[in-house]
């Protein structure tokens, strides 16, 4: 996942990452396979953890899922900087919830819902590069599995970090944002930031219902 659309003066990337599987590929509409709890301290897979977050930081994103990298394993990991943060406004951040989170992996990740409350953003996806629309999530997950060394783990976030967390279990089920979709959204980045930016997402919604 980006680190998030529309941003202010974002800077144009003309081409995806050469390493993350675009959309299209089958990995990405089969549901990836559990990680037997024997195989993690692997090399292999220790390995693939490294690179997932190598790739995910130099995307940049925000989160990666193994199926992204062409690997149909349940593994995801995700991180949220200051740095990618920079260009969005005080009430931008707060209205998305938008805060820092040090790097996570998941093995085996299983996602429940907290509560009712639901919220509406832009979204985009490093395997769908260049585009975005508005997506519809629970504002409150737990997640629960198993971290790098094999160990249970759960984590309970709202906000964007949810967002993050829901965006990156739908890939290891074989769905993409495009399939939650306002589609009446759908857009490149470049025209979203233009038409969007700094724009209350109460104001954006009501110009998709007219």
């Amino acid at each position: 996942m980006p680190p998030s659309a529309p941003v202010p003066s974002a800077p144009a990337s003309s081409a995806a990452h050469p390493d993350i599987v675009q959309a299209g590929d089958p990995v990405l509409r089969s549901r990836a396979a559990e990680l037997a709890v024997e195989r993690i301290s692997t090399p292999e897979i220790q390995e693939l953890v490294d690179r997932m977050i190598a790739t995910m930081r130099a995307a940049p994103g925000v989160g990666l899922a193994a199926p992204q990298l062409g690997v149909p394993l349940r593994i995801l990991v995700l991180e949220d900087r200051a740095d990618l943060m920079a260009r969005l406004t005080p009430a931008e951040l707060r209205e998305r919830e938008r805060v820092k989170l040090p790097v996570h992996v998941f093995i085996n990740p299983v996602l429940r819902p907290v509560g009712d409350d639901r919220r509406t953003f832009f979204e985009g996806c490093l395997s769908v590069h260049g585009y975005t629309a508005l997506v519809e999530r629970h504002a409150e997950v737990e997640v629960t599995g198993l971290d790098r060394r094999g160990q249970p783990q759960t984590l309970r976030v709202r906000g964007w970090p949810a967002r993050i967390l829901q965006h990156e279990v739908d890939h290891l089920d074989g769905t993409l944002y495009v399939d939650r979709m306002l589609t009446r959204s759908f857009s490149t980045g470049d025209q979203v930031r233009a038409r969007h930016a700094g724009r209350p997402i109460a104001d954006i919604l009501a110009e998709f219902s007219r």
